[in-house]
């Protein structure tokens, strides 16, 4: 039997407190994970009976948008998954592009077929569906619905039709459009739903997977976190250990010898996204630099200028001149990137310390840009940030 859910205001309450129950339970291994599914099966099953009660008869309309919404739907929208609607392959699944009957252009992530029955994939797949219950944020990607069943199980999410800020920054032509502005404005998209994550949810949300492939693009280069995949609760009264998860050159360095799970993790995460993006590549040297335990020479630092970092395909965000609020922007965002990398977790700042930094008024540089070294943004000589 299909279970297909969508969700509207009266369901998500029942999936937060339901998918909270599960994770208190071990899914270590296939047998648990198994009856922890086929629980999660029957309760849904019920609780789709109840809203059908309530929805004149219609098993498969718990949908708050554009009413009647059915598995078949999707099944013919993608021609049973077909490749050619394929628009990214991840580590648990893969996405498609699909148009419903009602115009709507959704995402469908979908878990390959033959790993769908694996206890960590139907972890991560239970994982997204109870974290993005909980959370709604302009900058967190919307989640409009699942579908439990052997062969088909996937999540319905809101389409970004710019696709991953990964891919935007390796591609040329879409790089150089993506000006210093629009990638402020997406640095300060991410920032907020951390923060919103860290600070605004109870108990609140770690990520643990904070990439350039996990922020999404919309036509307005609107920024969405997404892939909840291995998201993590920090419950008060819980020692919150983990396991080692996440994307290599992205993982703080930290957990080489802690399992203590913090949301300084994402905090380091999101450094070397803002890294990445002012600079339109990964920055190997930059963070070896930066989180190294002993502090590099300053010759070291003295031989990095800010202006030989930034993305060549853009002009200089100066202009040749000292005083802009673009060049003020990027000097502020590299300078908190680069003390969100700093090797001890608790000198980090926080995610909400950030965004009080991004929104307080741009200062003028004291210096032109071209002059500026890395070393006098990791010594916070052009911008000092507000600890509190």
């Amino acid at each position: 039997m299909t279970l297909f859910v969508f969700f509207s205001s009266s369901t998500v309450a029942w999936l937060s407190f339901l998918f909270m129950l599960l994770a208190f339970m071990d899914h270590s291994t296939a047998v648990r994970t198994a009856a922890a599914s086929d629980n999660l099966k029957r309760e849904a099953r019920r609780v789709c009976s109840e809203a059908r009660k309530k929805k004149n008869g219609d098993f498969l309309s718990i949908w708050n948008y554009d009413g009647k919404i059915a598995y078949n739907d999707i099944i013919k929208a993608t021609e049973d998954f077909d490749i050619k609607y394929c628009i990214g392959t991840g580590k648990f699944g893969s996405v498609y592009k699909a148009r419903l009957p009602t115009g709507r252009v959704v995402a469908l992530k979908k878990l390959h077929s033959v790993e769908a029955e694996e206890p960590a994939f139907i972890n991560s797949f239970m994982n997204e569906v109870h974290v993005l219950s909980k959370i709604r944020h302009r900058n967190i990607v919307k989640l409009h619905g699942f579908c439990l069943y052997k062969q088909n199980m996937f999540l319905v999410y809101e389409y970004m039709k710019r696709g991953s800020l990964f891919c935007v920054l390796r591609n040329g032509n879409e790089a150089a459009q993506l000006g210093w502005n629009k990638r402020i404005s997406i640095i300060e998209g991410i920032a907020h739903a951390l923060s919103y994550m860290h600070h605004d949810c109870n108990p609140p949300i770690v990520h643990r997977d904070v990439t350039t492939s996990n922020v999404l693009l919309d036509m307005e280069m609107k920024a969405s976190v997404s892939d909840f995949g291995i998201a993590r609760l920090l419950y008060p009264d819980s020692s919150n250990q983990t396991e080692i998860a996440g994307t290599f050159g992205y993982i703080a360095p930290e957990y080489a010898y802690t399992t203590a799970l913090t949301e300084k993790g994402d905090v380091y995460s999101f450094g070397v996204v803002v890294l990445e993006t002012i600079m339109g590549r990964h920055p190997p040297e930059i963070i070896s630099l930066v989180s190294s335990p002993c502090p590099p020479s300053s010759s070291s630092w003295r031989s990095v200028m800010l202006k030989d970092v930034l993305d060549s395909r853009l002009s200089a965000p100066d202009n040749g001149l000292i005083i802009t609020k673009v060049s003020s922007s990027v000097v502020l965002v590299l300078t908190l990137a680069l003390a969100c990398l700093r090797s001890e977790p608790k000198s980090r700042p926080t995610m909400m310390m950030v965004c009080r930094q991004l929104l307080l008024p741009r200062t003028p540089l004291r210096q032109p840009l071209h002059s500026i070294s890395i070393q006098q943004l990791v010594n916070q000589e052009i911008f000092v940030l507000d600890k509190h």
